[in-house]
């Protein structure tokens, strides 16, 4: 005899395996010698496809579970409302404080920035915290004891504040320095070009990233200083260019060590380039980044690098030139995009125009004086004072009492590496200045922080700053 299906059911499967097959089945006919010709009835399957669980295991899931039912019980949903509109319900943009100690500030620098997410939309700079009274002690001070302030303000090209004030006081003064004091004046200009554009170029790049810049160029920094050091005593707040000149000349072998100093200086420059010009991951993090237009540069006052790189061809050097830029050739280099990576471009460049300047005035550098042969403005020699006492007390009178300007105001700017430092001074014919008004360029760029930030990560921010190149010693005065 065959065994039957239920037979084989029986044999294979356990007990739940066997309702499976029962239920599978519904009604199935027994074998005839079993129950003879009637049918087996069987129990209906549950048509339903959800899992049943045990009433007695849920029941102590029931009701709330974080809270107990008194205070859930009065959680009421609100009642309908068909009528009003519903209300749009915004998500708040972030604020956030960035800064002044952060490493990317560059002093003392403070934004209230708000950020969609990682993008900017406003950029607002706190500034001050650097604030001196720099232009209220000047008019306590005599015209040459007024100088060593134009130092600490912009203290990363220190000879060009110095420039700036000296020929203000000139041109009220209305005397002209010798010849040789304008060569050196020119020289000192362009070795302070190259320490401020090794200062903005490798620290943009450590904001960004790169390290290694730093540390190469820094070492050529501190060569450029002993120059500094060697003419006028300081490695930084030189106070040398001074009102008729400048205040001692250039000890022997000076010009030489400059001359060696330059002509294995461009290999460092071209270093820096091969690391950074067509390095991709420096161009992904400044091409089209902070881009200006040229209108939007001209409508915030940007100067220098900044408005050069927007492709405005600018530099007082060749517009209003001072001193004998008139007499030295070089080339002015614009951009074309607008971005951060063009600004880095122009900077390269100018310093290898600054070497090009140096190199003509170590040609060109004529013999002579070096102060204005004027001995109401300049004071008299050391040698002189060793033998004449009038010389002696003229000394003490010029530096305790100062020397009187004519009545007057000028506005006179120069081509700082940072842009246009400009100095407004007024005189009313005393030996104090009446006002002095220093225009800075950092201040106007600072500025446009606002406008160039705006749609970026927050991480260009940062690249943004140090494209600006930003002091706050002239900044906050």
């Amino acid at each position: 005899m065959t065994p039957c299906k239920v037979c084989l059911v029986h044999g294979s499967l356990g007990l739940s395996g066997k309702m499976a097959a029962l239920r599978a089945l519904g009604r199935l006919r027994a074998p005839s010698g079993l129950l003879g010709s009637r049918w087996l009835k069987l129990p209906q399957p549950v048509r339903g496809k959800q899992w049943q669980p045990d009433v007695e295991w849920t029941e102590q899931y029931a009701g709330a579970v974080m809270y107990p039912s008194p205070i859930t019980e009065k959680w009421v949903p609100a009642p309908w409302n068909d009528k009003d509109p519903p209300v749009e319900k915004t998500v708040s943009n972030l604020t956030i404080n960035f800064g002044p100690q952060h490493p990317a500030a560059h002093g003392v620098l403070r934004l209230v920035m708000e950020l969609s997410g990682e993008s900017v939309k406003r950029c607002d700079p706190h500034i001050g915290l650097l604030h001196r009274g720099t232009e209220k002690l000047i008019e306590y001070k005599t015209y040459l004891q007024a100088l060593p302030y134009f130092d600490r303000l912009d203290y990363v090209s220190m000879m060009c504040n110095e420039q700036a004030y000296s020929l203000a006081v000139e041109k009220l003064l209305n005397i002209q320095p010798p010849p040789r004091a304008q060569w050196i004046r020119v020289l000192f200009g362009e070795i302070t070009r190259i320490l401020n554009h090794i200062m903005a170029v490798t620290c943009h790049a450590l904001d960004i990233g790169a390290m290694t810049p730093f540390f190469w160029m820094f070492e050529e920094r501190e060569k450029m200083f002993e120059f500094y050091e060697r003419v006028s005593g300081a490695r930084m707040h030189a106070a040398y260019v001074r009102p008729g000149g400048v205040h001692q000349d250039m000890p022997l072998g000076l010009m030489d060590d400059i001359y060696e100093f330059i002509k294995n200086f461009s290999i460092r420059v071209d270093e820096v380039e091969e690391m950074l010009t067509n390095n991709r991951i420096w161009k992904n993090r400044t091409v089209d980044i902070g881009v200006v237009s040229a209108e939007d540069a001209l409508n915030y006052g940007f100067s220098g690098v900044m408005l050069r790189g927007s492709g405005i061809q600018w530099d007082l050097r060749k517009s209003q030139p001072y001193d004998v830029y008139d007499q030295v050739e070089f080339d002015v280099p614009i951009g074309s995009r607008g971005d951060c990576y063009d600004r880095y471009l122009c900077r390269v460049e100018e310093m290898r125009q600054s070497m090009r300047i140096i190199l003509q005035c170590l040609n060109k550098m004529p013999e002579g004086e070096i102060k204005v042969d004027d001995a109401k403005v300049s004071p008299p020699k050391r040698s002189e004072m060793k033998r004449s006492m009038e010389s002696l007390i003229h000394h003490f009178k010029l530096y305790t009492e100062g020397y009187q300007v004519p009545p007057g105001a000028t506005y006179t700017a120069i081509e700082a590496p940072k842009g246009e430092f400009g100095v407004y001074l007024v005189s009313d014919g005393s030996s104090r200045p009446y006002r002095c008004k220093i225009k800075a360029p950092g201040f106007a760029h600072l500025a446009g922080l606002d406008k160039m930030s705006q749609g970026h990560m927050l991480a260009d921010v940062v690249a943004i700053i140090g494209t600006q190149d930003i002091v706050f010693g002239e900044v906050d005065r």
